[in-house]
C-alpha cells in the first residue's frame, strides 16, 4: 500500500502554482510517499469543498490570502484542521501575521521577485513537515 500525504494548496496564482507542483514532483520522487494535492483558486470553493465537507482531510495546508475573487482565503476553518498544518505564504507580512495570531506557527513570505526560490523554500517546510 502507497502512503499518501494530502496537501491542500489554497493560492490563485498559476505560475506559483506551476513553480510549487514542478517542486512536489522532484520532492515525490525522493520519498517512499506519493503526494496527493488539491488546489483551490477562490475562497467559495474553500467553503463548498472544504470546510463544509465532512471527509476533507488534510496533512498539509499550503494557504495565501488573497483569492481570484479579490477576497480571502483566510476563511479556512483554522481550529477544524489545525493550524499547526498551515503554512502561511502571502506576500504580504500583514497577512502572515493575520494567520500567524490564528495559530499558524509556519511562515514563508512569497517573493514576487523570485518565485522559484520561494517555491523551494514552501516544499522544504512541506518535507520537514512529513
Amino acid at each position: 500500500m502507497i502512503l499518501l500525504k494530502r496537501i491542500l494548496i489554497l493560492e490563485d496564482n498559476l505560475l506559483v502554482l506551476s513553480k510549487l507542483l514542478a517542486n512536489f514532483e522532484l520532492l515525490e520522487q525522493e520519498q517512499p510517499y506519493a503526494l496527493s494535492l488539491v488546489i483551490l483558486t477562490d475562497y467559495t470553493q474553500v467553503e463548498d469543498y472544504i470546510n463544509n465537507n465532512p471527509k476533507a482531510n488534510f496533512d498539509i495546508i499550503i494557504l495565501d490570502r488573497d483569492c481570484k475573487l479579490n477576497d480571502s482565503f483566510h476563511n479556512l476553518n483554522f481550529e477544524r484542521f489545525g493550524s499547526d498544518k498551515v503554512i502561511s505564504i502571502s506576500a504580504v507580512p500583514q497577512h502572515n501575521e493575520a494567520a500567524q495570531k490564528r495559530g499558524v506557527t509556519k511562515i514563508v513570505q512569497k517573493d514576487i521577485r523570485n518565485y522559484d526560490e520561494f517555491a523551494k523554500k514552501v516544499v522544504k517546510v512541506v518535507e520537514e513537515m512529513i
